[in-house]
Order: structure tokens, then C-alpha cells, then sequence
């Protein structure tokens, strides 16, 4: 294969965060950076040049965190708070689905991922309560068709859902627990054994589409299944993903449980380590966030989704100064409706600046950037993506600067933050393939593929809405539950995540 060389393109390399981007050529061969250099100065035989003089070149985006199952399921809640939302995508029993449609499912999410740019995307696959690999095959499948670099785990936990919230004894109904407790379910021990058959043959090295350990959260796993994963994780050496305090509600939930954080509690059985995401971290105290900063393990923010469910905001700036690494992510489209990562690093720019009256403390639109190229990079323990540098994974974003977003063209990363829709994408790069070329996308029919989904959503509505229907017997005992939660006092230390309310 010929080498592709990117002549004259504006890039933002990986030199400091607030580093202007510099003009350069790229070469690429085969799926990585071979060169970066000077405008004029990289001509290997046989090389095949693309003007890109009116282009701008970033890293493509690492979206770390998602959830595929979800996706049929865009714009059908709000108004809800985590923990009186989550019933709704996760069923008491599995939706009838065909393997055709869970592989149109994952396609929903991974090609609104590529046209804003993103290149990897970390999707956390529920396969509860009855797993089905030819499921999770077919996920696979659609990610390696369309092209896109992605981390694919299956959610993993030992304790029921309904267990992982604090006084459930005191608000369910008897008969309702025994109900929940006879749901027919794969047994743990199963679901864990055909992810470590995942962990052994789709290792990132020589898998675009790859696997990834996801514990769903402390509260739904034992600490002896919690650390069986944390083994698994080891031995193969893939990352691991788990979803900690992102509600005040959690953070009573860890002293119910655990007597402490549930970060301190992590951090007591050694589970916090590098290339390991604490997705969400909203709620933290200083201490938890020292104990982060020690292990090497990184957060996940997720804003948009946060501020939709009613989470609060993440202290980021308290974070980057202790030298935690922050990654970014979606999370799933029935929480935000989104797979956008410019609408994720534009929050991220931006809804920050409510916690401080100190404007020096501020996130700048180049430390956005950076938590969705490099920062996803590192979370995932990864040094061959995010980054335009030799050696690199030719994975690669070109935006027009002749789009209306760029124009005039002040400050390219500040503009790519703040402005950009995706109208501007031309050109997007995955190990070195133009899976995006001249706007349209190379390796799927779109219009063809957009029409089956329209399709089959409209045949599965019903079933979606009688699962829905079929968890009301739950939003009771949950409200009650969140309530006596709201009324629990949190310890003084948690940095608060929300604005009081202002007096009537």
C-alpha cells in the first residue's frame, strides 16, 4: 500500500495542552503515523499526496464510555433521575430481539460517533439478565463493518440491581421481592467466564474491535467478584471500566454498605489502578480524590448525561490539579440522546465555569480537547491512539476551515470545541483507512442502513413499551428509596456537585 502523505495540514500535535496547531505534512502508512515533519519535506516513492491546505487535523475522539443497548431507546425518558431512570433500560426481562437488530443497534450509536469525529468509542453492553454471545457477536460485528476502533464490554455483576441501592427491605413489598428474586437470570459465574474468553482472543493489540472488563458498579458486585474481575483484567492486561459516585445517592449507598466512599473502598482492596476509568466520579471528597490521584486510575466525565439525569457536575479542575488523569465520554442514548463527543467537549468547556468565581480555574477549551484525545487514551492504557505523532495509530479527524465554524479562523481547537456541529468533517482516518471520505462514509450503504433501523424500531416499539410498562411495580419503592436518600446526610467533605436552590 501506498504511503498517504497530508500535505500542508494545519494539526494540532501532542506537544503542551495551550500549543497553537502548526502546519505540517503527514505521512501515513499503512494504519500508523510514519512521519510528521515540516510542510514540503516528506516525498517517499510512490507516496499518494492529499492537499490539505484548507484542512485541520486532530487526533480522532475516544468516546469512553457508552451504552449500545440503549440506542432504540434515544428520546424516549427525561425528567428522571438516575436511579428512577435505570429500570427503564435494563429490563426484568430480555426485549425479544433478533441478532439483525441488535447489529442495526450498535450501528445507531457508531455512526453518529464517526461523523463527529470520534475514532474509538468504549461501549458498555448490558447482556442482562439472559446472555446471549450471538448477541454480543453481532455487536462486534457491526462495530469491524463500519470500521471504528471500539472497546466492547459486557456489564458484569453478581448482585441483582434492585441490591445495589441501600434499605430495599424496608420500601418493596414482600411478594414484590420474591417476585424480583425468581427473575430467570445467566448466573454470574457464566457471564464472567465468556468475558475472559473475550479478554483471551479480542485483546487491543490485534483486535480493532476489542474487549474491555466493565463491572457495573461496586454496590451491584461482592468484593470477591469485583476482585475475580480485577484478576481477569491483569492476567490479559485490558483495561477496566466501572461506574462509581456519580449520585449523591451512591455516596449514602457506600456507607450503608461499605461504611465509607466507594472509592475508599476500592481503594481498600487494591481494585483502582492505571488504565482503569472510574466512569462518572461526580460526588467525591478530596480524600477519594487523593486515593485516585495514588492508584493511577483515571475519571470518565461524562457531562451532558450528568446534567440531564440531575447528577451534578464533577469537580474537573480539582481533579487536573492533583494530576488525575479525566477522560470524556456520552454514556448511552436513553440517558442524553447523543453519541456527539463536540457536544460532550463543548460542556465540558462550559459548565464548568459554575463551580468558581475564580476565572483562573476555569477549563479552557484546549484541556476539553485534550481529556477526549490524549486523556481517553491514557485511561484506557493506551499509547497508540489520541495523538498525531510517529508511530501513532493513523487515526485521524480533517476538518474543513472553510466551514462556517472556522470562519474567521482565530483559534482552530478553541473553534473545534466551541463551534464545530460536524459539518465541517471531510475526511476521517482509522488505522490509516478513510472510513469517512468527501463527508460520506465509506464501508456502510447510510441511507440504506438508517431505513432498516427505522424499520425495526417501529417493530419493536411495542415490546419496548411493555417492558416499560411492566417496571412501574418498581417506581414506588425507587422513589421512596431516592427520597429517605435526599434526606440522608452525606458527609461534609463531598464536594458538592449541585447549586443550593435559592430561596423562594
Amino acid at each position: 500500500m501506498a504511503d498517504l502523505i497530508l500535505r500542508n495540514v494545519l494539526a494540532k500535535l501532542p506537544d503542551d495542552v495551550a500549543e497553537a496547531p502548526k502546519r505540517v505534512d503527514i505521512t501515513v502508512r499503512g494504519n500508523v503515523i510514519a512521519d510528521v515533519a515540516p510542510p514540503g519535506e516528506s516525498a517517499p516513492a510512490g507516496g499518494v499526496a492529499l492537499d490539505c491546505t484548507t484542512l485541520f487535523a486532530v487526533p480522532g475522539f475516544i468516546n469512553g464510555h457508552h451504552h449500545s443497548h440503549e440506542n432504540f431507546q434515544k428520546g424516549r425518558y427525561s425528567g428522571l433521575p438516575l436511579e428512577l431512570w435505570m429500570n427503564l433500560v435494563r429490563p426484568l426481562k430480555p426485549i425479544p430481539m433478533t441478532t439483525e437488530q441488535v447489529y442495526l443497534r450498535t450501528l445507531i450509536g457508531a455512526i453518529e460517533a464517526l461523523r463527529s469525529g470520534t475514532t474509538t468509542i468504549v461501549d458498555d453492553m448490558n447482556v442482562s439478565p439472559i446472555l446471549r454471545p450471538n448477541h454480543v457477536e453481532a455487536a462486534i460485528r457491526a462495530y469491524e463493518d463500519i470500521g471504528i476502533r471500539a472497546h466492547l464490554g459486557i456489564t458484569l455483576f453478581d448482585r441483582p440491581f434492585y441490591r445495589g441501592v441501600p434499605f430495599v427491605d424496608a420500601h418493596f413489598p414482600p411478594e414484590l421481592l420474591e417476585a424480583l428474586s425468581a427473575t430467570e437470570a445467566t448466573p454470574a459465574e457464566e457471564v464472567l467466564d465468556f468475558a475472559d474468553g473475550l479478554a483471551r482472543t479480542r485483546h487491543h493489540t490485534d483486535n480493532r474491535v476489542a474487549y474491555i472488563a466493565a463491572p457495573s458498579a461496586p454496590q451491584r458486585c461482592s468484593d470477591d467478584f469485583l476482585m475475580r474481575v480485577r484478576d481477569m483484567a491483569d492476567r490479559h492486561g485490558i483495561p477496566v471500566i466501572i461506574h462509581v459516585q456519580e449520585t449523591r445517592m451512591q455516596v449514602v449507598t457506600g456507607y450503608e454498605f461499605y461504611g465509607a466512599t466507594m472509592i475508599a473502598h476500592l481503594s481498600e482492596l487494591g481494585f483502582l489502578k492505571p488504565a482503569t476509568s472510574i466512569i462518572h466520579g461526580v460526588w467525591v471528597s478530596p480524600t477519594d480524590l487523593n486515593l485516585i490521584a495514588a492508584s493511577g486510575a483515571s475519571i470518565q466525565h461524562n457531562p451532558n448525561s450528568n446534567l440531564k439525569l440531575g447528577s451534578g457536575l464533577m469537580p474537573m479542575r480539582e481533579m487536573l490539579d492533583r494530576g488525575i488523569n479525566v477522560s470524556l465520554g456520552t454514556d448511552g442514548c436513553g440517558s442524553i440522546e447523543s453519541v456527539d463527543m463536540l457536544r460532550v467537549m463543548a460542556s465540558t468547556a462550559l459548565v464548568q465555569t459554575l463551580h468558581d468565581q475564580d476565572h483562573n480555574d476555569w477549563i479552557r477549551p484546549a484541556e476539553a480537547f485534550h481529556a477526549a484525545t490524549a486523556g481517553g487514551a491514557k485511561a484506557l492504557g493506551r499509547e497508540d491512539i489520541g495523538r498525531l505523532s510517529p508511530g501513532a495509530r493513523a487515526d485521524i479527524a480533517l476538518y474543513d476551515t472553510r466551514s462556517i465554524a472556522f470562519t474567521p479562523l482565530n483559534n482552530a481547537v478553541q473553534q473545534l470545541t466551541l463551534a464545530e456541529t460536524g459539518r465541517a468533517l471531510r475526511h476521517l482516518l482509522i488505522d490509516g483507512e478513510f472510513v469517512i471520505r468527501d463527508g460520506a462514509l465509506t464501508r456502510i450503504d447510510e441511507a440504506a442502513i438508517l431505513e432498516r433501523i427505522h424499520e425495526e424500531a417501529a417493530i419493536l416499539e411495542p415490546e419496548i413499551a411493555a417492558s416499560e410498562a411492566e417496571v412501574t411495580a418498581l417506581r414506588a419503592p425507587y422513589e421512596a428509596i431516592y427520597r429517605q436518600c435526599c434526606e440522608t446526610p452525606i458527609p461534609a467533605d463531598i464536594l458538592p456537585a449541585k447549586l443550593p436552590r435559592p430561596p423562594p
